[in-house]
């Protein structure tokens, strides 16, 4: 099956690389519908042009197979609901909920490094590996 969504994550925060190595375990239990891209790999700006990296560095990115771009928790639900998870995630986009978990989101990604070393004892990584 060809790739659906392809998640644009910083490569250098232990508490992304922790989700996506999640992610990526799933989907290799499944039909590999994910694309990881680390937003710190040295070729990433020539193979996605179109991808602002500091931008991408606030808020989650991804990009359906049909080009449509996601952002922030609706591109978590994606992925989740890719891995046959969506049910974790789908209250957080619930009409009622979504306002406050996105705020909830935008906060969690300004300071995630900082959360990252309270959780991990690690704030960044240099290159942290998906397959480690």
């Amino acid at each position: 099956m060809a790739v659906q969504l392809i998640l644009f994550y910083d490569g250098g925060c232990p508490l992304c690389v922790h989700e996506m190595r999640q992610l990526k375990a799933l989907d290799q239990k499944r039909q590999q519908q994910l694309q990881f891209e680390d937003i710190w790999a040295h070729d990433f700006p020539a193979r996605f042009p179109h991808i602002d990296t500091a931008q991408a560095n606030s808020i989650l990115h991804g990009q359906q197979a049909d080009g449509t771009m996601l952002y922030g928790l609706d591109v978590t639900h994606a992925a989740w609901s890719a891995v046959g998870r969506g049910w974790l995630t789908a209250p957080l986009r619930w009409p009622l909920v979504r306002w406050l978990a996105d705020k909830g989101y935008l906060g969690f990604a300004k300071h995630r490094y900082r959360i990252s070393k309270l959780i991990t004892g690690k704030e960044r990584c240099m290159q942290c590996s998906l397959d480690e």
